[in-house]
């Protein structure tokens, strides 16, 4: 007889998402999200996660101040607090990657400047009164720009805690009833025939995956027929349809296994199910849409370009090319 599952923290409110779930019928994922969420949050031993609980505690009191969403910024207002005090408890959750936020009187000045990419996006798909799921959405930022965009309902996945704790700093302040949900999960807790979201968005997530195809296969099986894939990764130049191996590190990062020319893209999205396939945008990254800030003290862009040709990165590859693609699910 197994042993039962750990209590999830009081901090980690997610009945809103398991009623959604369960009334719309999908009881079978409602109790797998409970299941990994406990699992995953029941960490006793993690000295950054009882850092980072004691710095939500030590934020101010969401009693007398709110979220806004609907103007193009991601911000808290209210009455303002020691700025530094602030600042530092903020600094907690270092690095702050996606973004920017704005808390009081403070601008969260983020690595990415996600806003820019939001823009490439927002007109791709009509997000009004859609249910969406963000798969590898970090600290949440797309998931308030989408409903303020229109969504009735956002859930995101990203197994990496210090991204979900980010989301929570700013969660706290969220208007009633909750409608935009972040949980330590990735593509392959799916189930395989989900069939629950009318769009799925992929940001920054297909190749770091081992298998695209498999990526893929779990965004079609998390929409209804007919729903919408918006799809956003690295791609490289190229008529026909290639992919770039990289033998090593691209860019510095490890976890990059395939960038495929936009022809090769198509192909993986026809063969895992998707019709009506648009490219809306390709766009190079540069470093001044990635960059150290003083919120994301770390290496950066900059720093994986090769100094003397920026066409290029330090191991010799193409700079980064981001190509964003809509796709729909067929109706069955």
């Amino acid at each position: 007889m197994s042993a039962p599952l750990p209590k999830t923290p009081d901090w980690f409110d997610r009945q809103p998402l398991d009623r959604w779930l369960r009334e719309r019928g999908h009881d079978v994922f409602a109790d797998s999200v409970a299941k990994v969420c406990a699992e995953r949050l029941y960490q006793p031993t993690n000295g950054d996660l009882k850092r980072w609980i004691t710095a939500l505690d030590e934020l101010p009191a969401p009693s007398d101040r709110s979220l806004w969403y609907s103007d193009g910024k991601v911000r808290v207002i209210g009455p303002a607090v020691d700025s530094i005090g602030l600042r530092d408890t903020l600094m907690a959750f270092h690095p702050w990657r996606k973004g920017p936020f704005e808390f009081l009187d403070l601008s969260i000045d983020t690595e990415w400047r996600s806003d820019w990419k939001w823009d490439r996006i927002a007109d791709a798909v009509d997000w009004q009164n859609k249910s969406v799921i963000d798969v590898g959405c970090g600290n949440g930022y797309y998931g308030w720009r989408m409903l303020g965009a229109g969504a009735s309902f956002v859930l995101g996945l990203d197994p990496i805690l210090r991204f979900l704790m980010q989301f929570e700093v700013f969660n706290r302040y969220a208007p009633q009833p909750r409608r935009h949900f972040v949980v330590p999960m990735i593509d392959t807790d799916l189930p395989e025939k989900l069939a629950a979201f009318d769009i799925a968005l992929s940001a920054g997530v297909l190749y770091h995956r081992t298998s695209p195809i498999d990526h893929l296969r779990s965004l079609a099986g998390a929409l209804v027929p007919g729903g919408k894939l918006v799809l956003e990764t690295l791609v490289i130049q190229g008529a026909s349809p290639q992919v770039l191996v990289p033998e090593d590190r691209y860019a510095q990062m490890r976890n990059v296994w395939f960038l495929p020319t936009i022809t090769m893209l198509e192909r993986w999205l026809r063969r895992t199910g998707f019709e009506a396939i648009e490219t809306i945008d390709v766009t190079p990254t540069t470093t001044d849409e990635q960059r150290s800030t003083d919120w994301m003290t770390f290496q950066s862009l900059a720093d994986f370009l090769d100094p003397s040709d920026s066409r290029n990165t330090v191991e010799g590859y193409p700079a980064p090319l981001r190509a964003t693609l809509t796709a729909t699910r067929p109706d069955l």
